[in-house]
């Protein structure tokens, strides 16, 4: 439990620190990314989303819910729906230990949980080290949400954008009036 409660003040001191960075830059985009593992890829999303990394709890399951929505949680008064990010993006299912987490994030103002296998780390990425996501032709693939390939030293990162993941329509959790 100490490595979740490590990473969830790594997480928040970030988160903080990225939008004093912002404000200084006049707003400008942070390069801060909160990198996470699903199966053998890494993935990075922006800091700023980030709530707080919590221990994987078993959620209540919700009845007709797609495969990829695991249920909901009460987090501190606040019913949080939680998404499998496994199931949604058609990794290889893993099973759950004690390396899984969920990331909560503020998307458009609601709170939402995304499973991960397990957070890395917390990186700053230059302009420079980030690529764009590569085009692929075919329809079965939508590539929409992946905004470049971080390179770090040896490692190579899938840049996300959280916010449009977790607001399509496909994943039901936001209302079109919050667009």
């Amino acid at each position: 439990m100490d490595m979740i409660t490590d990473a969830t003040e790594v997480a928040r001191h970030e988160a903080q620190r990225a939008v004093q960075n912002a404000k200084s830059r006049g707003g400008a985009p942070g390069g801060e990314f909160l990198t996470f593992r699903l199966g053998a890829e890494e993935y990075g999303i922006d800091i700023l989303r980030v709530q707080e990394i919590r221990s994987y709890e078993q959620p209540t399951r919700i009845a007709n819910a797609p495969g990829f929505i695991k249920g909901v949680v009460n987090l501190r008064g606040v019913i949080v729906p939680i998404v499998d990010l496994r199931l949604k993006l058609g990794c290889d299912s893993a099973e759950y230990n004690t390396f899984t987490v969920v990331i909560v994030l503020n998307v458009r103002g609601r709170v939402v949980g995304a499973v991960v296998d397990s957070v890395s780390d917390v990186l700053e990425l230059a302009p420079d080290t980030i690529k764009p996501a590569p085009e692929l032709s075919s329809g079965q693939i939508d590539t929409s949400y992946i905004t470049g390939i971080g390179s770090v030293a040896d490692r190579m990162l899938i840049l996300m954008d959280i916010e449009a993941l977790m607001s399509s329509a496909d994943m039901g959790l936001m209302d079109e009036a919050t667009f």
